[in-house]
């Protein structure tokens, strides 16, 4: 494990060199990335469930054998379990796409604005407010 600091951490938010509109572009493009993270926890939340749901269907394979109806049985066996979710994909394949593809080409190239415009800062608008909003604080607590 290393012990590098992280790219950015160095860095004072204050003295970077953006503009008002690029700060803007930089934080909604972070907060869409984060967004683009929650939907890649949602796409894993349905690969999971799904995949309880398929269980649960085996169990029902079995229940239906034991009383005595082979035929709808055979159709689960046969038809359903091994469908894919999404034309022909099973779950699994989904995610690995989504996060071999479309996850890691925006990362990559929000990693890439990131540095490009903020030193590789993470979240600029936030260490700003951050540090304003503690500033206001001890500003005020000294005024009392």
């Amino acid at each position: 494990m290393s012990s590098d600091p992280e790219p950015g951490s160095d860095v004072d938010p204050e003295e970077l060199d953006l503009t008002d509109a690029e700060e803007a572009a930089l934080h909604d493009l972070q907060l869409g990335i984060e967004h683009v993270y929650r939907a890649y926890g949602d796409l894993l939340e349905f690969h999971h469930q799904l995949g309880h749901a398929m269980d649960r269907m085996a169990d029902a394979e079995d229940a239906l054998r034991e009383a005595d109806h082979e035929e709808w049985a055979d159709a689960l066996r046969d038809d359903h379990l091994p469908a894919g979710a999404v034309s022909d994909q099973w779950t699994f394949e989904l995610v690995e796409e989504f996060s071999g593809s479309f996850l890691a080409d925006l990362d990559a190239f929000e990693t890439e604005v990131r540095d490009e415009l903020a030193a590789g800062l993470d979240h600029v608008t936030e260490r700003k407010q951050k540090r304003r909003l503690r500033e206001r604080a001890t500003r005020d607590d000294q005024s009392e």
